[in-house]
């Protein structure tokens, strides 16, 4: 009996013990339950408030818009359009496969598109934009999001994208845009902080180097979405900034009848303000049409353009060297005056050839052109007489002129990073670069522009520009941002030639190139080129006499008409050495093979009384500079004469704006 009742309290222990075990172990459970409820609801209510509205919420980060390009008188030529575009990410996509047949029935995707589309998928990250079409038409974009239920990790977004209204015509000066690279993200920052995928950047030409400036800033989109990631709701919007505008000094209508006139040749036109240094046209042919990167070019297209062989995608007005040919005679002459080895009355006689340490130098005239004074010389371009005055000079003297007066020396760098310099070559040059001496025979070359030396069209035309104005310094520039004024270079230039004057007078010796005059109301010195102003005077007398007088090389492309009267230079440039055999031949251009032609070169300032512009043309493979290129510059004169009352009306009203 005592051991039943003693088991029996034993076992209402037990049964107590694990009651009290098991009532606390509940109370412990729940208490951490309510704990847990607690930490979720209270504690951490923001961040799962956040991360709630996450998934609901989703947010898109808008493209930057890039800033437009206006010509000199306001017209648009790059400008920016808003596109329909198809991204995925592969990460959030259950079957991608099923997606793609799904998208090819929705939005008729071709085969080669869907192979290109697996191809870049492959090469990318699974987190990383996939961009499945760049140009949707509206009705594929509004049928999209119709069955976006259906088509999970698609996503139909607006974007902005680049409009060349001109197409070729502005290619060379514009460049293009395309799909930033993965070199383009890391190496500048301000691609990266705006990426979106798909971002065109520039390639070329001013899209490339005003970037920093043209890009803008990307902006927010925030929607709400259902459990199928479609919109529903637009939450807020955060507007991006648009990168800053520019206007350029080039005019439309002079840009698109240069390249006109260029259509089916391969070369340069290149038109200067010999004031202000703007670019007033830069024509670069063959071109292509820019609006074909901004989607992406397909590879027939792409290889169209790279394999042309008059190679479309060079500028030839900055990145192309050239031979000057006879258009390097006027700054010859010029140094032989500057440097007394000649004066204006020298003479020589030509006899159509010349032998110098038994190698036999000719004359364009294949009978010659007998007694030639400087004038003349320039005015019927004679290679004899300019022999002997290179010989007399020397080649380091000319080498020092030339690059005074802008060959040699890049133009435009800062805006076409794809520019080059020329080469001008001296004693020095030769040694350094090729390891040998310089022989007399090269300095006769280089006098009538063939051997070594070669210069970019560009070059060219600054230092026409650089003759026209008086022998005076100017820096081109393409951007018109009104801190050059005309009317302040001109009276500057007066007045320093006003101090030469009398000088002159007093027969006292002038070192022009120290002298400085400083503009009026700019801190900016004026400096002047020549050590004697009326040598300059001379050369552009002697080049009114090639496009104006009877025998002048240039004058069947004369105008009569005195406002459209220009004073210019032609160049016949050989690209290949002509044989004996060959100049018996006397073989017409249009009979010789199109690579062995001569280039045809012209250069000219107009009009010929008091001269605003400077023009240079070469057309690749033309032949004669007076039968090709002058009729070519003659037809833009007139033009850009024509349009100069309007240039300058703008150019008063951008003053007052300023």
């Amino acid at each position: 009996m005592f051991n039943r009742d003693n088991i029996a309290i034993n076992k209402n222990k037990l049964i107590t013990r694990r009651m009290f075990i098991l009532s606390v172990a509940k109370m412990v459970f729940f208490t951490g339950i309510l704990g847990r409820l607690f930490t979720l609801q209270i504690s951490e209510n923001k961040k799962y408030s956040f991360l709630s509205d996450k998934n609901r919420l989703k947010e898109w980060k808008l493209p930057p818009k890039r800033g437009i390009f206006k010509d000199y008188f306001g017209n648009v030529i790059a400008d920016n359009d808003q596109v329909f575009q198809l991204h995925v990410v592969p990460e959030e996509v259950e079957n991608f496969n099923y997606l793609m047949v799904r998208l090819k029935n929705i939005i008729k995707i071709e085969n080669k598109d869907i192979k290109r589309i697996y191809k870049k998928k492959e090469k990318q990250l699974p987190w990383q934009t996939l961009i499945i079409s760049e140009n949707l038409s509206w009705e594929e974009f509004s049928k999209l999001n119709l069955f976006l239920h259906e088509l999970g990790g698609a996503k139909p977004v607006f974007s902005v994208a680049r409009k060349y209204p001109h197409g070729e015509n502005f290619t060379h000066v514009l460049g293009y845009v395309a799909e930033a690279s993965a070199q383009d993200i890391d190496n500048y920052s301000f691609i990266k902080e705006n990426y979106v995928p798909g971002l065109r950047v520039g390639k070329t030409g001013l899209e490339k180097s005003l970037e920093k400036e043209l890009i803008g800033i990307s902006g927010v989109q925030r929607y709400e979405v259902n459990a199928h990631g479609k919109k529903i709701n637009q939450i807020n919007r955060i507007e991006g900034t648009q990168g800053k505008n520019f206007r350029i000094t080039i005019d439309k209508e002079v840009q698109n009848y240069v390249q006109k006139l260029l259509l089916g040749k391969s070369g340069s036109i290149s038109v200067m303000d010999i004031y202000t240094g703007d670019m007033i046209a830069m024509g670069s042919s063959p071109s292509f049409d820019p609006n074909q990167f901004v989607h992406g070019i397909n590879i027939k297209e792409w290889n169209k353009i790279n394999e042309n062989p008059m190679k479309p995608l060079i500028n030839k007005s900055v990145s192309s060297l050239y031979s000057p040919g006879s258009t390097l005679k006027p700054l010859v002459a010029l140094s032989a005056l500057e440097n007394h080895v000649i004066s204006p009355k020298f003479v020589h006689k030509c006899e159509g050839s010349m032998v110098l340490y038994d190698h036999k130098y000719h004359c364009w005239a294949k009978k010659g052109h007998g007694y030639m004074n400087l004038r003349n010389a320039i005015k019927q371009s004679c290679d004899i007489y300019f022999y002997e005055v290179a010989r007399k000079l020397g080649v380091d003297r000319l080498s020092v002129t030339a690059k005074k007066y802008g060959l040699g020396n890049k133009v435009l760098s800062n805006y076409f990073l794809e520019e080059k310099s020329g080469v001008i070559p001296s004693t020095k040059w030769k040694i350094k670069n090729i390891g040998k001496g310089w022989v007399l025979g090269e300095t006769l070359l280089t006098g009538i522009g063939q051997g070594y030396i070669q210069c970019t069209p560009l070059e060219l035309c600054l230092s026409t520009a650089q003759i026209a104005n008086g022998g005076f310094k100017i820096k081109p520039r393409i951007i018109d941002d009104g801190t050059v004024i005309y009317e302040n270079v001109k009276s500057s230039i007066d007045s320093q030639m006003k101090k030469f004057e009398k000088k002159l007078k007093k027969k006292e010796v002038i070192i022009a190139e120290q002298d400085l005059v400083l503009m009026p109301t700019e801190n900016v010195k004026l400096i002047s080129l020549f050590r004697n102003p009326e040598n300059v005077k001379f050369i552009k007398e002697a080049m009114f006499a090639v496009s104006n007088e009877s025998r002048g090389t240039a004058y069947s492309s004369r105008y009569e008409k005195k406002k459209y009267q220009y004073a210019g230079k032609t160049g016949t440039a050989q690209v290949k050495r002509i044989t004996e055999e060959q100049r018996e031949l006397e073989l017409l251009t249009k009979d010789i093979p199109y690579e062995d032609r001569d280039h045809s070169v012209f250069i000219a300032f107009a009009p010929y009384e008091n001269p605003r512009y400077a023009i240079s043309v070469l057309i690749e493979h033309g032949g004669s500079g007076s039968k090709v290129a002058a009729p070519l510059a003659q037809k833009v004169i007139k033009l850009v004469i024509d349009r100069h009352e309007l240039r300058e009306k703008i150019r008063k009203e951008r003053m007052l704006e300023i």
